[in-house]
C-alpha cells in the first residue's frame, strides 16, 4: 500500500515530536560527566544513546506497531529485524563523540524507508535548537526548537520552507565529517573547485546541504544505514540528491544496513 500525501504529514509530524521529545531527555544528560562504553565496532555509548532509543522505540511502536524498526543501539545488540518493504531507521543520537565533545553537533534521527527509499524523516539537533524535517519532494522545512520547552509548536518561529541551492561561480562550499576525515575524501575534494572545506559533525551535514549553506557532502568512511537516513530525507526533500560515488541510487535495506561510500549534493551546476 502506498502513502498518500497526507498519510506522510502526519506521519513526520508524529516523528517530529517524537525527535523533540528525545532531544530533551539527551539534554537531560548533555551537562554530565557520563560513563561512556566501547561497542564491538570500537564506536563510543553512554545511557544517553540507549535511554533515548528506548523512548524513541516506546513510541514508533505505538504509533504503528506493524512497521519494523532498525535502530542502532538494537542493532549493536545483535537485535536485527527481518525487514520488508517499509520499515523505521533510527539513531537515537547520531554523533556520541560531538555529545561526549559537548560542541552541539549530535542529532535525533528518525526515518522511513518505503521501497529502498526515505520518504520522510526528522533530523533534530537539540544543543543548537535546529529541527529538520521533511515529508516528500519539495516539503523539506527547518524550525528552531528549544528542547527544553517540549512540543510547544511554534515557540521559536514557524518552520520555514528549505530548499538546496546552486554553487556559486566563485567555487563550492564543501561540508565534511569532524570526526571522520580520511585521505580519500582530500584526494575526492582535489576534482572539484572548492572556496571553503567546512567541518561537521552527525547528519547535520546533509540538513546544512538542504538549507541551502553549503553545496557538496562526500563521505567515504564506514557509515550505517541509521546514520545517513533521515538527513538523506531531508535533502531530498529540499530538491538534493544523495547518490553512490558511481553515480547510481543510494538505497536503503541493504545486507547489514551497511552503506557504501556516497556524495550528497544540492542543485546540479
Amino acid at each position: 500500500m502506498s502513502f498518500s500525501a497526507s498519510d506522510r504529514d502526519c506521519l513526520t509530524e508524529a516523528i517530529r515530536d517524537i525527535a523533540v521529545e528525545a532531544g530533551g531527555i539527551i539534554m537531560h544528560y548533555y551537562e554530565d560527566d557520563l560513563d561512556v562504553r566501547e561497542k564491538g565496532d570500537k564506536s563510543p555509548v553512554t545511557i544517553a544513546d540507549e535511554v533515548t532509543e528506548d523512548f524513541i522505540l516506546e513510541r514508533l511502536r505505538k504509533l504503528d506497531p506493524d512497521i519494523p524498526i532498525v535502530a542502532e543501539e538494537l542493532a549493536a545488540a545483535g537485535n536485527l529485524p527481518r525487514v520488508d518493504q517499509r520499515f523505521w531507521l533510527v539513531d537515537p543520537l547520531d554523533g556520541t563523540k560531538e555529545f561526549l565533545n559537548k560542541n552541539g553537533e549530535f542529532t535525533v534521527n528518525i526515518a522511513l524507508i518505503d521501497h529502498g527509499e526515505p520518504v520522510l524523516g526528522v533530523v533534530y539537533a537539540p544543543a543548537v535548537k535546529r529541527l529538520f524535517y521533511a515529508s516528500g519532494p519539495g516539503a523539506a522545512f527547518e524550525q528552531r526548537v528549544d528542547p527544553h520547552q517540549g512540543n510547544s509548536r511554534d515557540v521559536d518561529g514557524p518552520p520555514r520552507k528549505i530548499a538546496v541551492r546552486k554553487p556559486g561561480k566563485d567555487g563550492l562550499i564543501v561540508i565534511a565529517s569532524r570526526s571522520h576525515r580520511d585521505k580519500k575524501t582530500d584526494e575526492l575534494l582535489r576534482q572539484y573547485d572548492v572556496k571553503e572545506l567546512v567541518a561537521a559533525g552527525s547528519s547535520l551535514k546533509f540538513c546544512v546541504v538542504a538549507a541551502g549553506e553549503a553545496d557538496l557532502y562526500p563521505r567515504h568512511g564506514p557509515t550505517m544505514e541509521w546514520d545517513t537516513a533521515a538527513g538523506h530525507a531531508v535533502l531530498s526533500g529540499a530538491g538534493g540528491t544523495v547518490k553512490r560515488m558511481d553515480g547510481s541510487p543510494f538505497l536503503y535495506g541493504k545486507a547489514e544496513f551497511r552503506n557504501p561510500h556516497f556524495i550528497a549534493r544540492g542543485a546540479e551546476d
